[in-house]
């Protein structure tokens, strides 16, 4: 029986101009292990308040081997609403949300290579406004979705958010289930927020979750990467 080599996928969320010394910080504790970041970006967020640092920052990543993901765009609206942005959406309405993000992203001048949703949840209306928006890739809770194939890379995202009272327990559980799915060569999907990394016990699971998928020689990529390069036309 061939092995299967499991596939690390780090995120972060959460960038913004105030965060941009954590994210920094995390970018180079993870260069040092040669793993890239797949950098969330919500264009209203990142736009909102000293957006030249942010997009000066977040080119100097994507320069450096990391890539960028539109998170959304306005994940702090929903939330107020308790309900994530993009996750009961109709496809019409989720196509406006999706304009108004491209014309964000566009001032900013940067180009995303996929989206995920807040909350890593997508309608079905999303799915059908995003393929007529021509992105690639959505990778939701359970998968990362080939939009132009069809196909789903399947592999469940792990992170934080549970809150201090059970964080111990569930940081040992993401250390332990990332050794598993290592062990047994699947999709590792690590998800965290700036605001995680302002807690050592979320900090440092994360860390050794990354450390324990390496020792059993995860191969760290980027969600873009899992999709296929699209075939070079002959002149």
């Amino acid at each position: 029986m061939v092995a299967v080599t499991a596939r690390l996928l780090v995120s972060l969320s959460g960038i913004t101009a105030s965060t941009l010394d954590r994210a920094d910080d995390l970018c180079t504790e993870l260069a040092a292990r040669g793993v890239p970041l797949s950098l969330l970006l919500a264009p209203r967020l990142a736009g909102a308040h000293h957006p030249d640092a942010v997009r000066t920052w977040v080119r100097t990543r994507v320069s450096a081997g990391d890539a960028l993901l539109q998170h959304g765009f306005d994940p702090a609206t929903a939330a107020r609403r308790r309900r994530a942005e993009f996750a009961a959406l109709p496809a019409h309405e989720a196509n406006l949300r999706l304009i108004a993000a491209a014309t964000t992203m566009e001032r900013l001048g940067l180009t995303p290579d996929g989206f995920v949703p807040p909350r890593w949840l997508a309608s079905p209306g999303t799915l059908t406004a995003l393929r007529r928006h021509g992105v690639p890739l959505c990778a939701d809770a359970i998968g990362v979705r080939d939009l132009r194939a069809g196909t789903v890379h399947r592999g469940r995202v792990q992170g934080f958010g549970f809150g201090e009272r059970t964080e111990p327990w569930w940081c040992f559980a993401l250390v332990m289930t990332t050794a598993r799915q290592a062990r047994r060569g699947a999709t590792i999907r690590l998800a965290a927020d700036t605001a995680d990394l302002t807690r050592p016990g979320p900090h440092r699971a994360l860390l050794d979750a990354i450390d324990i998928a390496l020792h059993h020689d995860a191969r760290p990529v980027t969600y873009p990467a899992l999709l296929p390069r699209p075939r070079a036309h002959a002149a």
